[in-house]
């Protein structure tokens, strides 16, 4: 692997990119069909790619160092024709835990894995940009070839805009199992409880597995516009690194953004239902901002983020008070975090910095990761873990990959977790995990939970 990577980095990246204004996101997946495919999406920025151009991995504690010197030689060589803001973009992520060994949900999942797509699409605003990414044998060959690739891109974005023959379809659930059961959540957060009660944690977040079949192959573009309709307001991504075989969901946690020296994050801990009517929907929201438990978890949070970034910012905005970010189903204590590091190295860094935050992993961290290592019996993958994009000046913006599934073929695996303090109650935190299952349940079409 490492050799093929080296022989790899001794060519040169040709990037050309041509207007594709009117393209929609869906057809160009759906193009991609039986393809590697991605996407990010937020409130700024469309991402998506097909195809693979390149591969990135990296293993262990040292598998953030390995991606970012990675994409430094991918880029730092790269030949680029286009506008400054569509560069090649990776997309990939990170698995929860270092020593991650997959199941069988997660058998096409590395440690840490980035693709470049073999074509990439960009939306900002009503602007769409299609790009072509392709690996030379040096800067001669990428200049020579960079004339002709508008035109192989122009005959590309035509069959693009035609529509797709088989569209993707949605299956019907045929069985829904949750593998632990109630009198196992209660044990293992029981002991989690005793422990923090002892003085010894302060929090640490558990989390549980739903498992879904359906009667046939999963269509992925169905879901993520159901998830756009109704969590237009969240991050939502997708890595299918092989095909029928993806990672998606729709994220309200944004773990790290950067632009040069200028960082954005966020604290998101405490939950609380929506309520069915406005007046109801106010009641659980201020019970939610005044509640202590759920106070305490998210100040956890919070005092964590500004303690791992305070000694590497020169600014660092924290609101004094959490907000409430309302989502379809479910509203959160949420603290906007803004600041500017010393330096500007990249998103990457930071990822290492934060992850997990107590909003994922607990507090401390230490003691929160060993007991999810030795308690939690399923296997997390890259649940809750960063998930998102890194552009060619190594900056992006990564997602806490939460409200979230795995899908192969005509099976999915949902996951769900739940911030456990010293006065917690399981029976309540279980019905929280419900309602966190919600959004990757009612995309597939499940009415009973």
């Amino acid at each position: 692997m490492g050799n093929e990577q080296d022989d790899a980095f001794k060519q040169v990246l040709l990037s050309v990119t041509i207007p594709a204004d009117g393209l929609d996101v869906y057809d160009f997946l759906r193009h991609g069909r039986g393809e590697a495919r991605f996407l990010w999406r937020d409130k700024r920025v469309t991402l998506a790619g097909t195809g693979k151009a390149y591969e990135l991995f990296g293993w262990g504690e040292r598998r953030y160092n390995e991606i970012q010197t990675q994409a430094a030689q991918l880029f730092d060589t790269a030949h680029l024709n286009g506008p400054e803001e569509v560069s090649p973009h990776l997309f990939g992520g990170f698995s929860f835990m270092a020593n991650f060994i997959p199941d069988v949900a997660w058998s096409s999942f590395y440690p840490a894995h980035f693709i470049l797509p073999h074509y990439q699409l960009m939306q900002q605003g009503d602007r769409s940009w299609l790009t072509i990414n392709v690996l030379t044998a040096d800067r001669a060959e990428a200049a020579e070839l960079a004339p002709i690739m508008p035109q192989i891109l122009g005959v590309r974005l035509a069959e693009l805009r035609q529509p797709v023959a088989q569209l993707d379809h949605q299956p019907n659930p045929t069985e829904i199992t949750y593998p632990m059961n109630k009198a196992k959540w209660h044990q293992m957060l029981d002991s989690a409880i005793e422990i923090m009660r002892a003085g010894k944690m302060d929090k640490v977040v558990l989390s549980r597995l739903c498992e879904i079949r359906l009667d046939g192959p999963i269509g992925i573009t169905p879901l993520l516009n159901w998830l756009d309709k109704h969590y237009g307001e969240c991050n939502r991504f997708l890595f299918e690194p092989q095909p029928f075989h993806a990672f998606y969901g729709a994220t309200p946690e944004t773990l790290i953004e950067t632009d040069g020296r200028t960082i954005g994050t966020m604290g998101v801990a405490g939950s609380a239902p929506r309520g069915a009517t406005a007046e109801a929907d106010a009641t659980f929201g201020n019970s939610l901002l005044n509640d202590p438990k759920n106070q305490h978890e998210h100040q956890l949070v919070v005092d964590s983020i500004r303690h791992r970034l305070q000694p590497i910012t020169t600014t660092l905005n924290i609101s004094d008070q959490p907000e409430l970010m309302k989502l379809g189903n479910i509203q959160h204590l949420y603290t906007p975090i803004t600041g500017e590091t010393a330096e500007a190295n990249g998103v990457i860094p930071l990822i290492e910095h934060l992850h997990p935050t107590p909003a994922l992993g607990g507090a401390p961290r230490d003691k929160a990761m060993a007991f999810i290592a030795s308690d939690e019996p399923l296997t997390r993958g890259w649940y809750g873990a960063p998930v998102g994009y890194l552009n060619r000046k190594l900056d992006g913006k990564f997602g806490v990959a939460i409200r979230s599934a795995v899908a192969q073929r005509d099976r999915v695996w949902a996951y769900a977790g739940a911030g456990i303090v010293a006065d917690s109650d399981p029976a309540s935190e279980w019905d929280e995990t419900a309602i966190k299952f919600q959004p990757m349940l009612n995309a597939l079409k499940v009415t009973k939970h």
